[in-house]
Parts: C-alpha cells; sequence; structure tokens
C-alpha cells in the first residue's frame, strides 16, 4: 500500500462526513445565497474557522459554475484548488533531511497529545535518512514518559540522555545538547512535559529548556515542534496562541487523524497562523506518520465515496 492510499484510508471517516454534509446542503442546481450561507455555516461546524470559510464562500459565489454539472463534485473542485494554494506553502519536507551540523528539535504540547509517540516516529524518519540522531528525554515529571521514550530509542536504535523522575528537566536538555556536539550527532530530539498552556509555572519551565540549551549554541533549538491533537477542534487555536508567545513555534504535527477527527483545523491553522505543517499522525505504529503534502492532504480531504 503506497503513502496516499494509507492517508486517505486513514483520512476516509473525516472526509465522508464532511462531503456528505456538502452534497446535503446542495440540493439545486444553482448557488444562492441561502445555500452560500449553509456551506460557510458547514464550513465552520467542521473546524476549518471562519476566515477560511468566509473566504471559501467568496470564491464560490464568483465562481461560474455550469449547472449541468454535479454541484457538490464542481464546490469539492473548488475546495480542494482553495486547500492546495493555501497549504502548499506551509510543507516543509526539509525538516528530515540529513544535517550537516546540529539541530536541536523542541518538541512541546499539552498533555495526551502524542509527543514521546511522535518523537519516536520522528526519529526513524530521521535516521533512516542518513541523521546521526539522540533522544533526550527531559519530561522528568512523569516516570512512564521517560520509560516510553527509552522504549522508542531501543526499537529504532538512537542514543538517548536521561536523568531520573524529578530531575531537573534543563539539565537533561543541556546535556544532550552537550554531548550531541562532542560526539558529532546531528539531530537531537527534546521531549518535553505535557503543559496546559495556561499554567504559568509550567510555561515558564519549558522556557527555560529552550534557553538553556542557548547556553552551548546561541542558535538552539533550530527547530520547535508543537504536537497536536485533532480531537480537539477549535481548543487547538488557543494552544497554537500560548505556546508560540513563549517560543517562536517552527512547525506543527498534527495527531490522531486517524478516522476521528474531522481535520478541517488544519485550514484554521493555515489561514491563521502559515506555520509549517511538519507531518500527520496517522495512528500508533512506527510508520503511521506521513509527510504532509498539500495535494494529497486535499484529494483525501475532500474524496467522494
Amino acid at each position: 500500500m503506497g503513502i496516499f492510499d494509507k492517508f486517505k484510508i486513514g483520512f476516509k471517516k473525516s472526509a465522508s462526513a464532511f462531503t456528505s454534509g456538502l452534497k446535503e446542503i446542495i440540493v439545486k442546481k444553482e448557488i444562492n445565497d441561502e445555500n452560500l450561507n449553509r456551506i460557510e455555516e458547514f464550513l465552520i461546524q467542521s473546524d476549518v474557522g471562519v476566515e477560511a470559510a468566509s473566504e471559501i464562500k467568496e470564491i464560490i459565489s464568483r465562481k461560474k459554475i455550469d449547472p449541468n454539472k454535479d454541484l457538490s463534485k464542481e464546490i469539492n473542485f473548488i475546495l480542494k484548488e482553495y486547500i492546495i494554494s493555501l497549504m502548499k506553502p506551509l510543507e516543509n519536507n526539509s525538516f528530515f533531511e540529513k544535517k550537516e551540523k546540529l539541530n536541536a528539535i523542541l518538541i512541546s504540547g499539552v498533555n495526551g497529545v502524542g509527543k514521546t509517540t511522535t518523537i519516536g516516529k520522528i526519529g526513524k524518519i530521521l535516521k533512516t535518512n542518513g541523521n546521526k540522531v539522540m533522544f533526550a528525554a527531559s519530561d522528568t515529571f512523569r516516570a512512564a514518559a521517560i520509560e516510553q521514550l527509552e522504549n522508542w530509542a531501543n526499537k529504532i536504535d538512537v542514543k538517548i540522555v536521561k536523568s531520573s523522575q524529578g530531575a531537573d528537566s534543563a539539565s537533561v536538555a543541556f546535556k544532550a545538547v552537550d554531548e550531541a556536539i562532542k560526539n558529532d550527532f546531528n539531530q537531537v530530539l527534546i521531549d518535553t512535559a505535557g503543559r496546559l498552556q495556561n499554567k504559568k509555572n509550567l510555561m515558564e519551565e519549558y522556557k527555560k529548556i529552550a534557553n538553556v540549551t542557548k547556553k552551548i549554541d546561541p542558535n538552539a533549538p533550530h527547530d520547535v515542534i508543537l504536537v497536536l491533537d485533532a480531537t480537539s477542534g477549535q481548543n487547538i487555536i488557543n494552544q497554537v496562541e500560548e505556546f508560540n508567545k513563549i517560543i517562536a513555534i517552527t512547525g506543527i504535527v498534527m495527531t490522531k487523524l486517524d478516522g476521528t477527527a474531522k481535520g478541517g483545523i488544519l485550514l484554521a491553522l493555515a489561514k491563521r497562523y502559515k506555520i509549517p505543517i511538519i507531518a500527520l499522525g496517522l495512528g500508533e505504529k512506527a510508520d503511521d506518520l506521513e509527510l504532509f503534502e498539500a495535494d494529497k492532504f486535499a484529494n483525501a480531504f475532500t474524496q467522494f465515496n
């Protein structure tokens, strides 16, 4: 099974619910104000966001659609074109390429989004591409998190720097980056504790992890990846807003897109923040992380059954 087939199957429930909803709205061979408003409302309910929904509505209203064609398919085609034009600039496949010098990657997100699992999956891709990879177990809040990351390190055979539960998380990150430079590692993935974006003390600790790496390399962390759970809906917007205030996010990984989420939230994020989308998580297996490609996402999101 190819990557696109896997992606399409993983996203099938989201796409099916979305396209079926559009078909139910469009019952006449014309686009009138009532249908335009219903389409806009449906897009907003699908987590596409007010800004993107309004823009899509405006594009449809200006488009001359042949009444002899399948109207729902024509609108779906317009939507596909919109998604590609919006999200194509946000692809960043170079993220996984082999780096010539140290690249320290800070992985952040709230509790339960799948940060540690995502690190394992990213690490596997980076290693496959010829990188010398190290994990830093800076989530010292939970002993289970350290153990989980160590299991991933063993599974894909990469180095891990860790300490005991309750240890200073920033010191683990410092040690990892320092050791990486001394031993010619070119990718360090730093796990962080799941933290609510409205907890000031936890966010300050998160900032400290980033700052301590700068003592070794002023440009570190070189990437700050925010892991988001697609099932969280519009709450994702608030997470991006708050995390971005602490340290500028350079990339997003969206998890749990394996059939339970609407998926439209990616459009809302793309329209509002223009942050690169690194990859999408479609399941729990090591290979269930797809590099984000706008064309494939648009095709899967607008597929008809």
